[in-house]
This record gives C-alpha cells, sequence and structure tokens, in this order.
C-alpha cells in the first residue's frame, strides 16, 4: 500500500495542485478562520485523496483538514479502532496561495489509533517521502539513516516562527538564541519542517499550533530516523491533544540539548 498511497498523492498533484499553482485568482481564496487560508485547489485535492484512499482501504474512515473545517465532529473519528487516514492536501496553504514553495501534500494511516505510515509529497519537485512504523522512511526509494552523534549545541539549527509564539515563550527563544547555531524564521510547511530533520538538513524545530494533519506525518518519519516529537513538558506528542506547543528533534540528545537552551521553562 506504500507505492499505491504515493501514486494517489502523485494523481491528486496532477489533477488538481499543480493546475492551479499560481493560477488563483481572489475569488479562488477563503479564509476558514482569521489567517487560515484554503483554496480551491485544497479542496480539489482532498476530494481526489479521499475517494482514491476509500478504494484502496474499503471500510476505512478519511479525516481531512477541510472536512473537519466543515464538521468538527470528525475529529472523534482519529480515535476509531479501525484505520483512518488522516489527510492534508496542501500544508503550506499561505505559500501556495502567494505562489511560492514550499508546500507539500501529506497522508497519514492510523490503525487503532496510532500512526502506522505516512507519505509526504513535493508535488512540484515530484519527490516522495514515506515511512512505516518499525520499518524506516525513505524519500525516493532511498533509505534515510539515523545520525551517528549529535553535533554540539551551537552547531544545532532549526526553525523556530517567532510570530505564532505567545510572549512570554518567544521571549524565551529570543533571549536563548545565542546559545544554539542558528535559530531560523521556519517555511511555513510544518511537513516540510518534519522532513527536513528526519533528511538531516536540520536538526529541531518548535511549533505552537499542534494540528494533527501538519504534525501526525511528519513525526512518523522524525521518530523512524531516530528523531523525537515531545511537548515543551518533555511529555510525548498525542495528537488528540489540543494543546499548544511541540518541540521535533533530529535526536533525544539534541531535544534535551535544545529545550534548555531555548525554552528552560517547558
Amino acid at each position: 500500500m506504500i507505492d499505491e498511497v504515493g501514486e494517489l498523492l502523485r494523481e491528486a498533484a496532477a489533477r488538481a495542485v499543480l493546475p492551479w499553482f499560481n493560477q488563483l485568482s481572489a475569488e479562488h481564496i477563503t479564509e476558514k478562520a482569521p489567517g487560515d487560508l484554503v483554496t480551491v485547489a485544497d479542496q480539489q485535492a482532498e476530494e481526489v485523496i479521499a475517494a482514491g484512499l476509500r478504494r484502496l482501504a474499503p471500510g476505512s474512515v478519511v479525516v481531512g483538514e477541510e472536512a473537519v473545517a466543515v464538521d468538527q465532529r470528525l475529529l472523534r473519528r482519529l480515535r476509531d479502532a479501525g484505520r483512518v487516514w488522516l489527510v492534508d492536501p496542501i500544508d503550506g496553504t499561505a505559500n501556495y496561495a502567494a505562489g511560492r514553495r514550499p508546500f507539500v501534500m501529506m497522508v497519514a494511516l492510523l490503525a487503532a489509533g496510532a500512526p502506522v505510515a505516512s507519505w509526504i509529497l513535493d508535488p512540484v519537485a515530484g519527490s516522495l517521502v514515506s515511512a512505516e512504523r518499525g520499518s524506516g522512511c525513505w524519500v525516493d526509494g532511498v533509505r534515510l539513516t539515523s545520525p551517528s552523534a549529535t553535533p554540539p549545541v551551537d552547531r544545532l539549527r532549526g526553525a523556530v516562527p517567532l510570530e505564532y509564539l505567545p510572549v512570554p515563550v518567544r521571549a524565551a527563544v529570543e533571549a536563548g538564541g545565542d546559545r544554539v547555531g542558528a535559530v531560523l524564521p521556519g517555511q511555513r510547511c510544518a511537513g516540510r519542517e518534519h522532513w527536513d530533520i528526519a533528511a538531516g538538513e536540520q536538526d529541531f524545530a518548535v511549533f505552537w499550533r499542534t494540528l494533527p494533519w501538519d504534525h501526525v506525518p511528519g513525526t512518523l518519519l522524525v521518530r523512524e530516523t531516530g528523531g523525537v516529537a515531545m511537548r515543551l513538558d518533555g511529555s510525548p506528542y498525542d495528537f488528540t491533544d489540543d494543546r499548544s506547543g511541540l518541540l521535533v528533534a533530529r535526536t533525544d540528545a539534541a531535544w534535551q540539548e535544545v529545550r534548555a537552551a531555548l525554552l528552560p521553562g517547558g
């Protein structure tokens, strides 16, 4: 099924995402909430992906970001005992709507309430990363390896989008920023941040919003390459918990170093 879902994402990209890229007009973009955009491409892509997933796994449940925007009760299905698909048709919609990258398309499969597989497609580059619980993480057929060591804290690089943080947390990050190698502004695309951590392109990322479709696919990639995803207080990331704050890092040691440097109060 790993290959089949990857092909489905490519199909949805070809049919619904790439044709609209840099072609959107104002009437094609709306706000679900202040600052939270949705485009006609998000909606069309989710329809294509959801229909394809139901064909691949008859009887399974699909929980898509855009469907949840219409009916919040769908979130309860994430706890179902059977197979549940979690879909983010375009992650990084603000980038997409502005005609810039990165943006990605994401799917995760849950079984008995736990992530067991995930897929992230960069539709412009055509590159696909996938992970299966206990079996590793792969980018275009090449397995990603776990890091052999953690760099010193003053060489760790990671994304912290300060504009989303509450004032006390932002102040702590700004005060501790010179203790780490680099605090990057973020790419406005959670899936890309997770991908870059799994691939070793950066060492950590701090997120304030922790919606399941933004983080379930990517945190599985990170865990399958030896990384960790935990709440700022050190508790495990539970996607059914709506608390804010998530620190993802390439290794446990990096997580501990970054937390001590940037978020000493938890």
